[in-house]
């Protein structure tokens, strides 16, 4: 972790790419989070600005729509309560009324949310709450409630109940941070009781970390699949060499270790991680465990591509991200292997490469440390994601068997869906904005309450679409925004669209429904952007492509009475 010194030297630095603004606001001294912040956002390569309010002053700074907080027109808002403080106001108050002080303090926050909703676009990064227990009950305080230790932790359920029925709410869990840490080494009271800075210098690294990974996430940068070793990595021992019976799994030698890993990543895959195999091992050996061996707790089923052969594992890596159509920095590859490890890393400067420690004991720890899965949403279809892949890999088998690509494209019999945005995919929506990196024309981010609004605007057109065919279920593979700049005219704000289904048509089944939709509407030309990013250049004729003029540097016109419907072997449901 970087220390405080490095922090605040970094944040003095000018970094290039695209600025984002974060405005932190707290009821104690927060010039050393607001530098740790940036300095952090800064050494990882991210161009965030950071403004820190004065001193105990959300309310008058969130009140006034002409304050220095919305004049510095944030991207994001940090709220930040410190406990000490509120250990301070709870003390203040009456036996009686401590008993609702959790909810008191969860109705200011809603009541800065709902300021902040009102002056500006900015999403919210909501504090949690770190724990001070001043034993006054003791253990029994757990049980009290009007105990402090009582209702710091109902107030952290509260606001993680609120968050989940709020949209654009982003907790961070500093807690988590108290508790990796330790209380000795989180909290800095001599620092506290002379500047109101109650966090240690050193600890402040972690905890802004935590907010950095919120915002990453939030722009879209997420790890999307997991690419595994085998031997000594999801087992111990070597299959090869060991056999089925003497790879420690289970309760067999140091098994509980891989079992407890193999769990954890089950439940990455479960909320939408995909997992793949990349080992240096025979196929049928390296397949045999997931197949035959009662104490594994994954099975073949859970991964989205297998691949095991004697090739170098950079190149079965590209190889894997080709098949899966994910961008590199999207991918983490676990090896126990230093070797493998450093030469993925020298070959594949973009992907994740963790250092696990020497001993396997300690790996499920260190992996969730890294916390290298944020994310800023969850949808039901997430579950489905590593199926979806399965289904994937058996249309790339079958295309091989076909002549040409028209007589593949007819013989998967697709059909396309076009619906306005509704409240049941909002969060499906949302996510897409948020993970969608190469093929979106313009990258604009939206959190599921900037959906819900944009929905019921008149002045949007909204299209959701999604595909199936007769191998599975695509779910909802694209998004359309279009703004109604004029009677006449209408503006691609948004268009993205899932890898996955590529080159099958879809494109001009979208644009064939995106053009169909202005035109009821009464517009006579479509008005359209391309936005260049490091991830997106894919779909940098895009436009050229269905038909669309240029009318200078990424934009683009569509006369919608010259239009000529595109050929596509999609039928509308």
């Amino acid at each position: 972790m970087y220390r405080f010194r490095e922090l605040t030297k970094a944040a003095k630095k000018e970094t290039d790419g695209k600025e984002f603004r974060l405005a932190v606001l707290g009821n104690c001294a927060t010039q050393f989070f607001s530098q740790c912040i940036a300095g952090y956002a800064h050494l990882e390569g991210m161009n965030l600005k950071v403004h820190d309010a004065d001193y105990d002053q959300i309310e008058a700074q969130l009140l006034d729509p002409s304050s220095e907080t919305y004049g510095y027109d944030p991207d994001y808002i940090l709220i930040y309560l410190a406990t000490d403080r509120l250990y301070e106001d709870f003390m203040s108050l009456a036996v009686k009324e401590r008993e609702g002080f959790a909810d008191s303090v969860l109705a200011r926050l809603s009541s800065f949310w709902g300021m902040i909703g009102e002056k500006c676009r900015a999403k919210i990064i909501q504090m949690g709450f770190s724990e001070i227990d001043d034993r006054a009950f003791g253990n029994f305080g757990n049980r009290v409630p009007v105990s402090f230790v009582y209702q710091i932790r109902r107030l952290n359920w509260l606001l993680e109940e609120a968050a989940a029925t709020r949209a654009g709410i982003y907790p961070v869990d500093i807690l988590s941070v108290q508790t990796a840490l330790g209380n000795e080494r989180f909290y800095d009271p001599v620092l506290y009781y002379n500047a109101k800075v109650n966090i240690a210098l050193d600890s402040w690294g972690y905890v802004a970390k935590q907010v950095y990974d919120v915002i990453n996430a939030l722009q879209g940068h997420t790890k999307k699949c997991v690419i595994l070793d085998l031997d000594n990595t999801l087992w111990g021992g070597v299959i090869g060499d060991d056999g089925l019976s003497g790879i420690e799994i289970g309760e067999l030698g140091r098994g509980h270790v891989f079992t407890d890993l193999q769990l954890y990543l089950k439940q990455l895959k479960d909320r939408g991680i995909l997992l793949a195999v990349c080992s240096k091992n025979n196929e049928d050996t390296a397949r045999e465990p997931f197949l035959s061996h009662e104490e594994m707790v994954l099975r073949l089923s859970d991964f989205a591509i297998f691949v095991a052969n004697w090739e170098d594992k950079a190149s079965n890596i590209r190889y894997i991200r080709d098949t899966l159509n994910i961008g590199m920095d999207s991918l983490v590859f676990i090896d126990d292997n230093p070797f493998e490890r450093n030469l993925v890393r020298s070959m594949i400067p973009e992907i994740c490469v963790p250092e696990l420690p020497e001993d396997p004991a300690r790996y499920l720890s260190y992996l969730q440390s890294l916390n290298l899965f944020e994310t800023a949403s969850y949808s039901s279809e997430d579950a489905d994601r590593t199926g979806m892949y399965q289904a994937e890999a058996k249309r790339r088998e079958s295309e091989a068997s076909f002549a040409s690509i028209d007589d593949y494209l007819i013989s998967l019999d697709m059909e396309g869906t076009a619906s306005p945005f509704d409240e049941l995919h909002y969060p499906r929506i949302a996510q897409l904005t948020q993970r969608s990196n190469q093929f979106n024309l313009r990258t604009v981010r939206y959190t599921e309450e900037d959906i819900e609004r944009i929905a019921s605007d008149e002045r949007y057109v909204t299209l959701y679409y999604t595909l199936r065919d007769r191998f599975g279920d695509h779910g909802l593979v694209s998004v359309v925004i279009m703004e109604k700049r004029s009677a006449e005219e209408f503006f691609v704000d948004t268009w993205l669209m899932s890898c996955r289904v590529l080159k099958r048509g879809m494109e001009e089944f979208i644009i064939n429904r995106m053009v169909e939709e202005a035109s009821r509407r009464g517009a006579l030309r479509i008005k359209a952007e391309y936005i260049p990013t490091p991830k997106n250049k894919m779909v940098e004729h895009i436009y050229d492509e269905m038909g669309f003029d240029c009318t200078g540097e990424g934009l683009y016109s569509l006369e919608i009475g010259s239009f000529n419907k595109m050929k596509t072997y999609i039928r509308e449901n």
